[in-house]
């Protein structure tokens, strides 16, 4: 039963993809900006200006772009779909000796496999969903492409947000703290990142924290060279 219940349930689209890929560019790309400013001398105040305007601007176009690609898979999979719909039409015993192929390859035969055919094809939608995944290599679980670029888009500001909220609160070591709360949201990220990956937890929060520290530097390393050369 327990099976059972699980299995009608179905595979729900995961969104923490969108998260992560949000959250680590919102948090790099906006200590980018803290630590470009600080190498170049400037003032806090072009910190704030800058950091708030790539929270919206720069969290916007990742969530159109994520938004839009997600969209592509949502518009292929249903091009497809209406192709095997007209494919059933015009010629149901092609398509059904297509799905025999298919079955045949993974190791049915005889009354098994005319049984499985005669079961698979008198289902329209199970039928075209086979295709869907055996002939063209497509998944027919997508994301919401309205779902995906929320998620990136409210992660990317809530990650984005660590770096600016020193400067916000007016602290007067605010580079330090901001540095150490960046390296901790990475940390974190590449943490949650590890659901995907054969990764341990930690390594793969180290990895994405070394990344992350790795951007930052050579920002600041820029914006400390810049300063020098148009002086």
């Amino acid at each position: 039963d327990a099976i059972r219940a699980r299995l009608l349930t179905g595979n729900k689209p995961n969104y923490l993809r969108d998260w992560v890929y949000g959250g680590i560019d919102g948090a790099i790309t906006t200590f980018a900006i803290v630590a470009g400013v600080v190498g170049a001398g400037l003032p806090a105040r072009v910190i704030l200006i800058l950091g708030v305007a790539n929270l919206l601007a720069d969290g916007l176009s990742m969530a159109a772009s994520n938004y839009s690609g997600t969209k592509t898979e949502v518009d292929e999979l249903a091009r497809y779909r209406e192709i095997e719909e007209r494919h059933i039409d015009l010629d149901p015993e092609g398509e059904r000796n297509e799905i025999r192929q298919i079955l045949k390859l993974k190791g049915l035969e005889g009354a098994a496999l005319d049984g499985a055919v005669k079961a698979m094809t008198s289902n329209r939608k199970t039928w075209i969903d086979t295709m869907l995944v055996e002939e063209y290599g497509l998944s027919v679980n997508l994301r919401s492409p309205l779902k995906s670029g929320a998620s990136t888009f409210v992660s990317f500001l809530l990650f984005g947000m660590i770096p600016l909220l020193p400067y916000m609160l007016g602290f007067s070591r605010a580079l330090e703290i901001a540095l150490a709360t960046t390296v901790a949201a990475f940390f974190a990220i590449g943490s949650i990142k590890s659901k995907w990956s054969l990764q341990s937890w930690w390594w793969s929060g180290l990895e994405t924290m070394l990344i992350g520290v790795a951007a930052c530097s050579l920002a600041y390393a820029t914006g400390w060279t810049a300063d020098r050369m148009l002086m």
